[in-house]
């Protein structure tokens, strides 16, 4: 029988004809598993310290009075958001910057989306409204809002904006101030996400840390970096730039436009950088478990290319690295309990550090397996939908797999000069 302690140790199995190989083949397996994982961890913990620390919260910088503020166009793609867009607009309408153009897409709206828009159009006739009847072929809807709204805009700066973040009345001032000192071309802000419920705000912590990880939005302002940053709910662009790196057209099929559009920029050899935008930008995410997994269907695999080989290898990094030394600090023995118990220690340090720089409360770094679990849930979902149906659905509109294939971004690593 198992020693006690634990399933696995390292150590013999004794069985009437001697010892059980298997066991302490699988023993030594786990015992090399867990010592090369602590120390991949404790880098990553490392990288990830030194990276938020490195990255700056909107909310420090002071919103300064430019002698000659830029005209900046800000555009709000909707579709069906009648229960965030009036709130979300009045934020818009209330920014204390001087100089601003505000355009919102109405994307095929079929509940009363399009009547609000049009009552507080007539009380602010500022605002320019856009109706969209029909989707051009080659498009996604918000992608195609998107590139209209710009085609409209005279701003010598573009904010693209989701039609369900509040801002705080300073947050474009400071912004523009930001832009304009530092001399970028691209600006991203990610917002606080505010989710009901336990499971979905511990989903919320395990998933910004798994896109941390993933994108490393410190390295996009380091030019010799092939890191890059695209956040949806505010990406302050040169409006020059926009057009030279060929704008939504370039990426007309890409559910991770965003970030997307943030590569194709960083290629460009723009200048770009991420803010912290906690205590000034919010935006509602999901509202329940089915929404989060019908909302992230038609961009989890995509994030990977749409190849198979990418769930599999993602998959395989979750399972091992922040699902199995939890189960591991029950089913195993000895040292290898040991290197377990450090492993889950850094587990919980990345979640609690984290915390305070993307969103999630520290404590719910305990709840990692679970969030992981959910998320690879997410992705296998997203996939095999995705594979039997050959199709991606997406607010109302049905896009086939092999279209969305077919509109990559590749890494590149050439730099052209730039030029705005």
């Amino acid at each position: 029988m198992p020693p006690a302690g634990g399933l696995w140790s390292v150590g013999e199995w004794q069985r009437p004809d001697g010892v059980c190989k298997d066991g302490l083949q699988m023993a030594m397996v786990l015992l090399v598993l867990a010592a090369a994982t602590l120390p991949l961890l404790l880098a990553v913990a490392f990288e990830l310290w030194r990276g938020n620390r490195s990255t700056g919260f909107l909310k420090d910088v002071y919103p300064q009075r430019l002698p000659s503020p830029p005209r900046v166009s800000v555009i709000i793609p909707a579709r069906n958001e009648e229960e965030n867009i009036e709130p979300a607009l009045r934020s818009v309408l209330d920014q204390d910057y001087g100089n601003l153009e505000i355009i919102v897409v109405d994307d095929r709206s079929t509940d009363r989306t399009s009547a609000i828009l049009g009552r507080l159009k007539e009380s602010n006739l500022s605002v320019k409204l856009i109706r969209v009847d029909e989707l051009p072929a080659g498009w996604l809807g918000k992608n195609h809002a998107l590139q209209l709204g710009a085609r409209q805009a005279g701003g010598a700066l573009l904010l693209f904006t989701d039609a369900d973040v509040v801002m705080h009345r300073s947050t474009v001032s400071r912004a523009v101030g930001y832009m304009v000192t530092h001399e970028l071309e691209h600006l991203a802000v990610s917002p606080e996400v505010r989710m009901p419920g336990l499971l979905l705000q511990i989903y919320g912590r395990v998933f910004s840390f798994f896109f941390a990880m993933y994108a490393r939005p410190w390295q996009a302002r380091d030019p010799a970096s092939r890191g890059y940053i695209g956040i949806g709910a505010f990406n302050l662009i040169r409006s020059g730039v926009y057009r030279a790196v060929g704008g939504h057209s370039a990426i007309a099929l890409r559910p991770d436009d965003d970030m997307k559009l943030g590569q194709l920029i960083k290629q460009a050899g723009y200048r770009q950088e991420l803010l912290f935008g906690r205590g000034l930008i919010a935006v509602p995410w999901y509202t329940s478990i089915g929404a989060l997994a019908r909302g992230m269907e038609k961009n989890a695999f995509a994030a990977v290319q749409y190849r198979v080989t990418g769930i599999l290898v993602v998959t395989a990094g979750q399972l091992l690295f922040f699902v199995w030394p939890f189960l591991g600090l029950g089913l195993t023995s000895g040292i290898t309990q040991v290197l377990n118990a450090g492993i889950v220690a850094v587990i919980v340090f990345l979640g609690w550090e984290g915390a305070p720089f993307h969103f999630g409360r520290r404590w719910h770094s305990i709840g990692f397996p679970v969030g992981t679990l959910l998320l690879v849930y997410i992705l296998w979902r997203s996939m095999l939908k995705a594979l039997v149906t050959r199709e991606i659905q997406w607010r109302g509109t049905t896009y086939s797999l092999s279209e969305l294939r077919a509109n990559r971004v590749d890494r590149s690593s050439s730099r052209p000069d730039r030029r705005a």
